[in-house]
């Protein structure tokens, strides 16, 4: 079994007004980010990352319907398929977040799992969904006008290099799914997201090392870059990193640019962690079951 597992984070920005046809929005950014994806792999990449709903600006700054024609279905749609082409290409295994369109009108914040031999694996959908306002000029995360909370638990995906777990953004500030990966089996769990300098960013390297040490795993963390017109509701500020089980941060990106942040998980050091703490061992769920109830 292969110790050492190179993972690649993507971090990017979105160039097109979002005032543009969707479609060119799609266009645009999956032609930079598959560009991106090829960078990864020329630099050892086997484990691929992209950022929340990658194939476009944030475009839950507003409320807008427009934006629900971005949505498409998993694994039928479009960008699922050009995905397990390329990964399969590369032989990489690429968590792929985007807006998922379920039946005729129901939609989630998803995250498409795609092995290195290009099958598809499954999805993630994000549980917990934000709404709420983000500054003077109305913008704001908006999200529960595009997306119902996720319904299909906290699923590891046994793929060709790790054992890997999706939570998306907000979830992260919630610590039960992210025990619930750990208890799962997940070897490193990935966090694409979007979001911008403000109240949360202090928490951006304290929560997700935490959760590291918390559950012996690697954390994955992606965030976007710039600002985004028209709504300039705030600079997503990159720093992606990778962080080990003992919180440490591996390797991170600027602040500013589009870029791919490499970094080695050692599933010898998961070992190493799990065995010294023995978290899971000592745990008490007997003792948590109001946490249910209240």
């Amino acid at each position: 079994m292969m110790d050492t597992v190179r993972i690649g984070l993507i971090q990017a920005q979105h160039d097109v007004n979002g005032e543009e046809p969707v479609e060119k929005h799609k266009a645009a950014a999956i032609r930079k980010h598959m560009g991106l994806v090829r960078e990864a792999k020329k630099q050892g990449a086997q484990i691929v990352s992209l950022q929340e709903i990658f194939y476009g600006p944030y475009f839950c700054a507003e409320q807008t319907a427009k934006w629900y024609e971005a949505a498409e279905e998993i694994p039928n749609g479009p960008t699922t398929k050009l995905f397990q082409e390329l990964a399969k290409e590369l032989g990489i295994v690429i968590v792929l977040p985007i807006y998922e369109r379920e039946g005729i009108a129901t939609y989630y914040n998803t995250a498409a799992m795609i092995d290195a031999d290009g099958a598809y694996l499954g999805k993630y959908r994000k549980h917990h969904i934000p709404h709420v306002g983000a500054g003077s000029r109305g913008c704001g995360f908006w999200e529960k006008y595009y997306f119902k909370p996720g319904n299909l638990g906290y699923p590891v995906f046994d793929t060709a290099f790790a054992k890997v777990g999706v939570y998306i953004c907000y979830d992260r500030h919630f610590p039960e799914g992210a025990r619930m990966l750990g208890l799962n089996g997940a070897e490193i769990v990935f966090n694409p997201s979007a979001t911008v300098s403000g109240t949360s960013e202090y928490l951006w390297k304290l929560e997700q090392p935490a959760h590291a040490v918390a559950n012996g795993y690697y954390i994955g963390a992606i965030n976007r870059v710039g600002y985004e017109a028209p709504w300039h509701m705030g600079e997503f500020y990159g720093q992606s990193y990778l962080a080990d089980p003992r919180g440490s941060i591996v390797s991170i990106g600027s602040r500013d640019r589009s870029e791919v942040v490499i970094g080695d998980m050692s599933k010898a050091l998961i070992r190493e962690v799990r065995e010294s703490w023995q978290f899971y061992r000592d745990r008490r769920p007997e003792t948590y079951r109001e946490l249910t109830e209240l």
